[in-house]
């Protein structure tokens, strides 16, 4: 189990990392149904989110029913992050995340994401005011720093527990770095042993081997599994039985798995609407034929199919993992 830091405790150590596009609610939910420590929501833009611009509030929304559910919020204002934060709390928010890692152009180019590396004593602003604004526990996730020359982590976790952040994750890349090369873990540790609260190491965890390596070289507390989920939302479960005896996922395999990657894609088009769903349903139909072996003729029928009809009908043929013994 986690450790508890104030009022934040969730078993077993294993998050779901927040994925731009990936990480919506039907898919949180569908990873939450094998079993998940926590997951947590797409990044969503504060100041967007409280002038309800078209689509972000839908990034935040929450299954009334689902537990350590938390919603990750981005932006460079701490008045704008302060409001966002108590409207996603006041919606069931069990957590609220402040993004501090996000490597993209488009958000570091607005001074926010991994950008804030940069102005610490501005990020600190900003964690103040989110971290005053509500009553649910408050995390942070962050990278090493912006660059080589500017690791900058354990200072930044150390001033963000002393604003009263109960929980720190850390990718094992500089914001420099993007994903490009081999997240390093050892260089978490130095974060680990810099704060009290827990410490979540991130970066190319994607089975139980990694996550052993990863929890052993950072001295981490627990793990986020981001890439390692798509077309797997089993995965992370499967993780928790390999390193801490919980129950075995049902890895879902014939019918079975055609069953729930149809129920997945209900659930997006029901979420998003039938023309928005489709689009983004061909990302995830696409990693669960990359995990079934799916012929290339017959994967370009299912993604190219605009009738929802016709994609229902494919799946079972385009899921019969042909011998392959799927992770």
């Amino acid at each position: 189990m986690i450790p508890q830091a104030q009022d934040i405790s969730f078993s077993p150590p294993i998050l779901l990392a927040p994925m731009a596009g990936i990480t919506d609610r039907p898919f949180r939910d569908l990873v939450q149904s094998f079993g998940a420590g926590l997951v947590v929501s797409e990044m969503v833009a504060s100041q967007e989110m409280v002038q309800a611009k078209p689509g972000v509030r839908e990034r935040a929304e929450l299954s009334a029913d689902v537990e350590n559910t938390a919603v990750q919020l981005a932006g460079r204002d701490p008045h704008w992050m302060a409001e966002a934060a108590r409207q996603v709390a006041d919606q069931g928010a069990a957590i609220i995340d402040i993004n501090m890692g996000c490597p993209a152009k488009k958000v570091t180019n607005g001074y926010s994401g991994s950008a804030l590396l940069k102005t610490p004593d501005h990020a600190l602003r900003l964690i103040e005011a989110v971290v005053g604004a509500v009553q649910v526990p408050v995390t942070l996730k962050t990278r090493l720093g912006w660059d080589a020359d500017s690791l900058n982590a354990a200072d930044v976790a150390r001033r963000a527990e002393s604003a009263g952040v109960r929980m720190v994750t850390i990718h094992g890349r500089t914001r420099c770095q993007f994903y490009k090369g081999r997240a390093d873990w050892k260089a978490i540790a130095p974060i680990k042993q810099a704060v009290s609260v827990p410490v979540i190491a991130n970066g190319d965890i994607t089975e139980a081997a990694t996550a052993r390596d990863a929890l052993a070289a950072s001295g981490a507390d627990g793990i986020m599994i981001g890439r390692g989920a798509q077309g797997r939302p089993w995965q992370l479960a499967r993780i928790a039985h390999e390193l801490w005896g919980e129950p075995a996922p049902d890895r879902p395999r014939g019918n079975g798995l055609t069953d729930m990657v149809s129920r997945h894609y209900d659930s997006m088009l029901a979420f998003y609407g039938v023309d928005l769903g489709r689009r983004v349903a061909r990302k995830h139909l696409g990693w669960y034929m990359d995990d079934a072996g799916t012929p290339a003729p017959l994967r370009r029928m299912v993604l190219t199919a605009r009738d929802p009809k016709e994609v229902l009908r494919l799946l079972p043929e385009a899921l019969c993992e042909r011998g392959r013994v799927a992770a």
